[in-house]
């Protein structure tokens, strides 16, 4: 919008260039350009830039205006075509009010550029769900002494010909009449979006030793699943023959699809081959299923806390040995492990205000020892402004108190939890980043405020920094066995842990390091905020 009128005679002929840049890397690439919008300040483009997303990544984006050079679209732009550019990260996109962003463009000084409207929005098939049934009728017998004991395996089609499994049925034992249960698939698994793309099914006689007997074949594809739901048609399906599809009726509205199961060996044998049995369609219907997004677009917040360790076991501040030693040269791993994971959730936070708290810490004016007081020294308002504002009361904060112990959990969690429990229909959701050196002294009562917890919106982040064995705290990131306290178990799994040590980059590069932590502590994050709704049954708002 309000675009430099750069032509003399009549108004620019913009387009637009996105380049991305490389997670912890610096170099920005070219990845497309709108088409070009003649003699207009104010241009609405039409090409769309399909990108992946990701949560735990801090993708970062350019976009340049130009004004389109005489000659061939492909020509290299001048400065004198130069129309102003504006950096964004992709999630800063995602996380806006309905997914709409504006920005003003700059880098041309002394002059107002206009600005630079971004709209995202999530690609629908994404999130299809596929649930099916199926039954088999008259299958070949197999096994000498019984009957068959049948399974199905689904295949998708790969660009290059070949086929990955992406689901299989449980075996029904001992029947050449089986009905297998109803079972779900996303339809990114069953043909990765592509509603044309064949999807095969083989039939298997289950072996105990492995060594499943072929029963026979057929194929369909999504579209033609789809399709088939007002007509009934049976399809001969052989690998000799090529691939023919199938579709689907909805459960008790349409008769019911049968495809026959041809082996090809046999077909080429016996001229009086017919099939190896029928597989009927009982029942497909097809559902959307929330994602991470649409809870993000319909208003969800994610509410940052932070929890920095001050015991003494990190070793006094002032000494290039501590982990809290403040280099004029580098960070320390608490601010980096910080930066990393608070640089990408600001971006899901209106406000942009985040609660810190320092534990195990002699704290001024009486010196009593603390497991939660403000970075910011204000008990009434603990929140920082910005990533940048929480760096900041820490550095303070490690100026002014007297480093000493135990490392205590429970209290931080606790009172996150408490803040957590104050909302719970969905329009925020907690994660709680604890940063510490040390073997936690509050093991029992740490497990029973996560218990608690885990019934509330919120999630917890633990990266361990220094040289310590962690062993306990991989007790507490559930992802093997659920955490439990007292005879009860964690609702769901809310605690991520990783070792700071583990993302150290042997070459000495910073930003390297912290993109790959990031990644790792957060990608669990859109699944346990999912986790909650699902089990609370809170659907997204409208982005309306």
């Amino acid at each position: 919008r309000n675009l430099l009128d750069m032509d003399t005679f009549s108004k620019s002929d913009p387009v637009v260039v996105l380049y991305v840049q490389g997670s912890g890397s610096s170099e920005w690439k070219e990845f497309g350009r709108t088409e070009v919008i003649d003699n207009t300040l104010n241009p609405d483009f039409v090409r769309k830039f399909v990108l992946d997303y990701y949560f735990e990544e801090k993708q970062n984006l350019r976009f340049d205006g130009w004004k389109e050079p005489l000659g061939s679209h492909d020509t290299v732009l001048g400065v004198q075509d130069f129309l102003g550019q504006a950096f964004v990260a992709l999630g800063e996109v995602i996380g806006s009010q309905r997914g709409r962003l504006e920005r003003a463009l700059t880098g041309i000084p002394g002059k107002r550029c206009g600005t630079i409207l971004l709209l995202a929005e999530e690609l629908s098939n994404c999130r299809d769900i596929i649930t099916m049934q199926l039954c088999a009728n008259k299958l070949d017998k197999k096994d000498f002494f019984g009957k068959s004991d049948p399974f199905l395996v689904f295949y998708r089609s790969n660009e290059d010909g070949t086929f990955t499994i992406c689901h299989k049925t449980e075996v029904v034992k001992n029947t050449l009449n089986p009905v297998w249960q109803p079972f779900t698939i996303p339809v990114r698994a069953l043909c990765n979006g592509d509603y044309d793309r064949t999807v095969k099914i083989d039939v298997y006689d289950w072996d105990r030793d492995g060594s499943h007997d072929f029963i026979g074949e057929f194929a369909t594809s999504y579209r033609e699943l789809s399709r088939a739901q007002s007509q009934f048609t049976v399809y001969e399906v052989g690998q000799e023959d090529g691939l023919e599809g199938w579709g689907h009726p909805h459960a008790g509205t349409n008769p019911p699809l049968h495809l026959q199961v041809l082996n090809p060996r046999k077909k080429c044998k016996k001229k009086k081959y017919v099939n190896s049995g029928t597989v009927t369609l009982l029942s497909f219907s097809v559902e959307s299923e929330f994602t991470f997004v649409d809870y993000i677009r319909g208003g969800t917040q994610l509410n940052f806390t932070v929890a920095i360790d001050f015991t003494a076991s990190n070793g006094m501040p002032s000494q290039p040995t501590s982990l809290h030693y403040v280099s004029p040269y580098q960070l320390s791993a608490y601010a980096l492990a910080l930066k990393a994971v608070g640089e990408i959730i600001q971006d899901y936070d209106s406000d942009k205000l985040f609660p810190a708290y320092g534990f195990g810490a002699k704290v001024p004016p009486d010196g009593k020892i603390s497991h939660q007081f403000p970075l910011n020294n204000n008990a009434d308002n603990p929140s920082c402004a910005g990533i940048e504002g929480v760096l900041e009361s820490y550095l303070q904060s490690l100026r002014t108190v007297q480093l000493y112990g135990p490392t205590n959990f429970a209290p931080v969690i606790n009172q996150v939890a408490g803040a957590a429990a104050q909302v719970t229909d969905g329009s925020q959701y907690h994660v709680l980043l604890i940063i510490t050196d040390g073997v936690i002294s509050d093991m029992l009562q740490t497990k029973e405020a996560i218990v608690t917890a885990s019934s509330l919106p919120m999630s917890i982040i633990i990266v361990g920094v220094g040289p310590a064995e962690f062993e306990a705290m991989e007790e507490l990131d559930g992802d093997e066995v659920r955490v439990s306290s007292r005879g009860r178990y964690a609702e769901r799994d809310i605690v991520q842990f990783v070792p700071f040590r583990d993302y150290v980059d042997d070459s000495g590069n910073q930003v390297l390091s912290m993109a790959r932590l990031a990644k790792d502590v957060l990608a669990e994050i859109p699944e346990q905020l999912l986790s909650y709704m699902k089990t609370r049954d809170i659907k997204p708002r409208r982005a309306d």
